[in-house]
């Protein structure tokens, strides 16, 4: 293997030099007129300084090629460089060329006036009204040097690059070729759509066709369309008490009433929702039955087909977020909620990225076509279409089997990660904590037996290298939750030891405990 130092070629370092100089200056020249050319130049320069938009340490252009762009002598434009090194706005280097400083000096107008602002970088706050209020959604991001226990993620590092790039190279030569790179359906293509539909049907027990799929870029866009189309202002949804963040912010965003309803063992509290039901007309439902989210606990057999009659009973919509269905370790899946469902009630959710990566953004709607007709409208409003190339890509790699040979690998992964987590978190919290590990999924949820101030844990694990959610943020109404949601699959044998040692010891210094480390 060649070292890198094959990059210190000059070739190398003049591409190196084009890329670190990508702002096209337009720089009008008035020639004849009472000011020098050369000081015409540095003043734009400097004014593009001032607005922020050559930023310090930008490249300026050489002088040969700025010289060649403006039409002028290149001794002028080094006249107008040595003007802006005099006076301190750029600095030159002999070999690398001529860059922004970056200590700029003191910007003042002479003619400034009281009120009147200087131009420079963009303002952090805008000078209009922003509607609304923020969605309440914390957003748990990597970050270097942090161990991250993410909601239950897969590990990227194993998405399978080699055949991905293949069929995506296959991919866009086809659509290329056939002229489909352009706008299309706004449902997504037709041979993804196919294949999405053929897998819940055989897997899943759904009776659908291509014209009951929507893709979407990601689960959540299609609870947020899927929303759009349900709910409106003061209409009254019906959420788990402890649930999914976005999806309560969608509704709460469309102006609807989020209440809550009871959560055990085993699943929604139907009794209560059917008591809420005859108090209250509700439009909408929204449930994640195969494993709960945030606790995993997966909803009853019983259960589901009561909340199905209830569906039909009380005329509201269902919501089914099945966002994790391949990942079942125990027993074969439990069929969905869609699949029993006789009456058109069920608007079922699902996604591909958890089965290769969260980036390639495919989700999908599985629903009557009249439904997904209309929330292939609502996507001409906000996103026209997806990335047609990525989509037959993926329906590629689902027709050759590539897809069903990764899941099987990442269910073996995933399942020795799974029970290293729990051994862990036995050997390092004993009976400060309590979990019930899950049949399925790729998180645990963990409650802490004394309760925790979780804002103090979440700021003591982040002191110690580690990141965690509060189990507050779950909740539908604002309350602590002294409990937190630990995704296992997205880290190694090696990080997961280190961040449940973290987190020890994060929970020893906020109980004032000794953190002895115990394995």
């Amino acid at each position: 293997m060649r070292g890198l130092d094959q990059f210190d070629h000059p070739v190398f370092k003049y591409l190196r030099g084009q890329l670190l100089r990508p702002w096209d200056f337009e720089i009008a020249i008035r020639h004849g007129g009472h000011i020098a050319v050369y000081l015409q130049i540095a003043h734009a320069l400097i004014e593009e300084i001032r607005r922020g938009r050559l930023a310090p340490g930008s490249a300026l252009p050489g002088t040969r090629e700025l010289a060649l762009r403006l039409d002028v002598n290149r001794k002028t434009v080094v006249d107008a460089y040595g003007e802006l090194a005099a006076q301190g706005w750029v600095k030159a280097d002999r070999t690398r060329g001529t860059f922004v400083s970056e200590e700029l000096p003191i910007l003042k107008e002479a003619n400034a006036s009281p009120g009147k602002p200087l131009r420079g970088p963009m303002p952090d706050r805008p000078d209009f009204r922003m509607v609304g209020a923020a969605p309440n959604i914390q957003a748990i991001l990597p970050e270097k040097n942090l161990l991250l226990f993410d909601d239950g993620t897969p590990d990227t590092r194993h998405v399978p690059v080699a055949a991905l790039s293949r069929a995506y190279r296959s991919a866009l030569a086809k659509a290329a070729q056939h002229n489909r790179l352009g706008y299309g359906d706004p449902r997504g293509s037709l041979a993804l759509r196919e294949a999405i539909s053929t897998m819940l049907n055989i897997t899943r027990g759904l009776t659908t066709t291509a014209d009951n799929i929507c893709l979407t870029r990601g689960s959540q866009m299609a609870i947020y369309v899927a929303i759009r189309v349900l709910a409106g202002p003061r209409d009254q949804v019906l959420m788990e008490e402890l649930s999914y963040p976005p999806a309560r912010e969608a509704f709460r965003a469309a102006g609807a009433e989020v209440l809550s309803v009871g959560l055990d063992e085993s699943g929604m509290r139907v009794d209560e929702l059917e008591s809420m039901c005859r108090k209250k007309r509700v439009r909408v439902v929204y449930v994640t039955p195969h494993h709960q989210f945030p606790t995993t606990v997966l909803l009853k057999p019983d259960r589901r087909l009561r909340l199905l009659a209830l569906a039909e009973q009380f005329g509201f919509a269902i919501i089914e977020d099945d966002y994790d269905h391949e990942f079942h370790f125990i027993h074969q899946p439990m069929l969905p909620l869609a699949s029993v469902d006789p009456w058109g009630k069920v608007v079922y959710i699902g996604s591909l990225s958890k089965l290769l990566t969260p980036s390639l953004r495919l989700g999908y709607i599985a629903a009557p076509k009249a439904f997904v007709d209309r929330i292939a409208a609502e996507i001409m409003m906000i996103d026209r279409q997806g990335d047609p190339a990525t989509e037959l890509a993926i329906a590629e790699l689902i027709a050759d089997g590539e897809i069903h040979r990764h899941t099987r690998k990442a269910m073996r992964l995933y399942a020795e990660r799974r029970l290293l987590m729990a051994e862990l978190l036995k050997r390092r919290f004993g009976e400060r904590i309590e979990f019930t590990l899950p049949p399925g999924g790729l998180a645990i949820w963990v409650r802490f037996i004394n309760g925790v101030n979780m804002g103090e844990l979440v700021r003591a694990a982040r002191s110690q290298g580690v990141k965690i959610l509060p189990g507050g943020s779950f909740a539908i109404t604002d309350r602590a939750i002294p409990a937190t949601r630990l995704g296992f699959a997205s880290m190694n044998a090696n990080e997961l030891d280190a961040a449940t040692r973290r987190l020890r010891q994060a929970l020893g210094a906020v109980t004032q405990t000794e953190a002895t480390d115990v394995g």
